[in-house]
């Protein structure tokens, strides 16, 4: 492939990380979200657990592998971001970290405040990452003030209560509430009775929350930001360079590919139709058409972000022209070329494991089944 190639290729396998990430580590952290709400007492709340903590670890290769790929295909996007965005950063595993302990030891002992203090854990867990993944996201719609220098050395001016901004806090609303809208319709595929039900109520719930603060925040895009442009001539096919294009600030630029493809316009659609059809399937009690579709608005969501943006990956609010692009924050043909190859081979392989043990796993997680395993569940 040429150069071009690659780096469009490398766009679209980052989407596909990120949506992977949301769909498959998002339904887990949903699930944590509501974990002290939909569980009444210690043993519905171990039915709940027991849905996810098979598989949580596994779905955290997503979230491994789009850190790497970002690493790998995106240096100066990773070096930029996880320099300005520190804080945020080390938010986010401060609260991963509740996880893991949460899950394998929450059920070692009887004591009841142990439990329950684990239980809020893993909600900890399961919620204050998806709003920082949002929060984040919606600061890259914004803008993020850092700037390089002649020799690329980039300087970021930000503090993280900047990070928290009225935009950005919208954009944290819409990415928790659609990753417990994930998390609520595993919950009605995996549980059943009262457990499924409450799911259901929740479903409902955050399907709607995400339906209107998605449409708020499209709105606030389209009549409220100012965008990014490139005004100048850009070789899709030179080194990267970051420094060397001419890019303007102005209202309305985020809707530009939108006028330009017809084709973009169903990416939003597109997530608007799943967030309904998942509401709909809920409320018909149709849990595994509710969890597709939901996985469909997942992608449809951060498929909108990265179509309004493209090709931005990361703009400059402190100066336009430091913005990176799919065509300049890129490593090498080479580099690119390599990993492509290697994601040829290992992402059929995820896929696949990730499948099986799905499928060896399926049913209902019952009361009666956490009972009657008391010494060997979570």
């Amino acid at each position: 492939m040429d150069y071009e190639t690659l780096k469009l290729v490398w766009w679209l396998l980052v989407g596909v990380l990120l949506i992977g990430f949301a769909v498959m580590d998002g339904h887990d952290m949903g699930v944590g979200a509501l974990l002290p709400f939909v569980g009444r007492n210690d043993v519905e709340r171990r039915v709940v657990i027991n849905t996810v903590a098979p598989h949580w670890d596994g779905n955290q290769v997503w979230f491994i592998t789009a850190g790497g790929a970002i690493f790998a295909a995106w240096p100066l996007v990773y070096a930029t971001a996880f320099s300005g965005f520190y804080w945020a950063m080390m938010a986010v595993l401060w609260a991963l970290f509740f996880r893991p302990v949460g899950f394998d030891y929450r059920s070692k002992l009887q004591n009841p405040t142990w439990r329950n203090t684990w239980d809020w854990g893993l909600f900890i867990g399961g919620a204050v990452p998806p709003i920082i993944f949002g929060v984040a996201f919606g600061n890259l719609l914004l803008g993020v003030p850092f700037q390089f220098d002649d020799t690329l050395r980039s300087t970021y001016t930000g503090t993280f209560w900047q990070l928290l901004n009225p935009f950005a806090l919208l954009s944290g609303v819409v990415s928790l509430s659609m990753i417990v809208f994930q998390g609520a319709n595993f919950l009605m595929l995996r549980t059943e009775g009262d457990i499924s039900r409450r799911a259901k109520t929740a479903s409902l719930i955050f399907g709607a929350v995400t339906f209107v603060t998605f449409a708020l925040a499209g709105l606030w895009v389209m009549n409220g930001i100012e965008g990014y442009a490139i005004t100048s001539h850009i070789d899709p096919n030179a080194l990267p360079d970051p420094l060397d294009k001419t890019v303007i600030r102005e209202a309305g630029a985020w809707m530009h590919n939108y006028a330009l493809y017809s084709w973009a316009k169903w990416v939003p659609l597109t997530a608007f139709i799943a967030i309904a059809a998942g509401m709909l399937a809920a409320r018909m009690n149709r849990p595994g058409a509710a969890f597709i579709a939901s996985s469909v608005a997942c992608g449809g969501i951060i498929a909108t972000a990265g179509v309004s943006m493209f090709p931005f990956v990361m703009p400059s609010s402190l100066d336009p022209r430091s913005s990176l692009t799919v065509w300049d924050s890129v490593s090498s043909q080479m580099t690119l070329g390599l990993m492509l190859g290697a994601t040829v081979i290992f992402m059929p392989l995820i896929i696949f494991y990730t499948s099986w043990a799905y499928k060896v796993m399926r049913g209902k997680v019952t009361v009666e089944y956490i009972k009657a395993h008391d010494k060997s569940v979570y």
